[in-house]
């Protein structure tokens, strides 16, 4: 009955959790083909490529992320608890009317912001495994594109706030020993579940190879060829998106019952 009465009261279910990861699956994997049309372009991350810009002490990719960021809060964007800045000292209150949004979150989901994690994770592991060495100019653009990745990766991995929560409303028996105890390996082996995870790795791989295609009328000789590498999408899932929602999952479980 517990169960029952917290998902009709918020309509959190995990059926609507999943249909929403699996949206974002999308989004993720053409974030990835957009900014792989671009080579590495590494003066985007060259801090003394961006030291002339007013106001600006980093690189450029860090300018124009802060920039956006704060005309996005300024728009309200920030105040969607699904939404998390990378660079949330400072930014400016909403400057628009409030959107009352439901309150399905413990508040202690507000704390849990691994967004410095993706950031190192995308730069320093999982970019230079998709573009192509280089350097075209077009450092503006392409830093709007890893602006784009950073965000898509961000929503889905801080989703596992709203996992845990579901999942903790329909096994709260379960979960509230562990918690109590602040066991982090008893929790993630409640969260684990192994066959879904594969499931989910082979979809976004098929994505990739489905949305990515190289198609030319007429051209036999593109098949197999793709704009992301299909594994390395499996991959970016396998060893960042399924362990890194997990730690969000467990971080935001262990303060659940505070």
């Amino acid at each position: 009955m517990a169960k029952a009465e917290s998902n009709v009261s918020d309509g959190l279910t995990l059926e609507l959790i999943r249909e929403s990861l699996i949206r974002q699956e999308d989004t993720i994997v053409f974030s990835l083909i957009e900014r792989a049309r671009f080579p590495l372009n590494s003066p985007t991350y060259d801090k003394s490529y961006a030291s002339s810009v007013p106001g600006s002490c980093g690189s450029l990719v860090e300018f124009i992320v802060k920039e956006t960021e704060a005309i996005q809060a300024k728009a309200g964007r920030y105040e969607n608890p699904e939404e998390h800045p990378f660079f949330p000292d400072n930014l400016p209150p909403s400057q628009v009317p409030p959107h009352k949004y439901p309150e399905v979150l413990h508040p202690a989901a507000m704390s849990v912001n691994i967004n410095k994690i993706i950031w190192d994770m995308y730069f320093n592991e999982l970019l230079p495994l998709f573009v192509t060495p280089g350097d075209d100019g077009n450092y503006a653009s392409t830093a709007t594109r890893d602006l784009e990745c950073l965000q898509a990766l961000s929503r889905r991995i801080h989703y596992g706030k709203l996992v845990a929560e579901v999942k903790f409303r329909d096994e709260r028996k379960d979960y509230e020993p562990a918690i109590r105890a602040q066991d982090r390996d008893t929790l993630i082996n409640l969260l684990t579940f192994a066959r879904v995870e594969e499931a989910v790795k082979k979809r976004v791989e098929k994505k990739a190879m489905t949305f990515g295609q190289e198609v030319k009328l007429g051209d036999e000789g593109n098949k197999g060829k793709y704009k992301v590498n299909p594994a390395i999408v499996s991959r970016l899932y396998g060893d960042w998106v399924i362990p890194l929602t997990k730690d969000v999952e467990v971080e935001y479980l262990l303060h659940r019952l505070d």
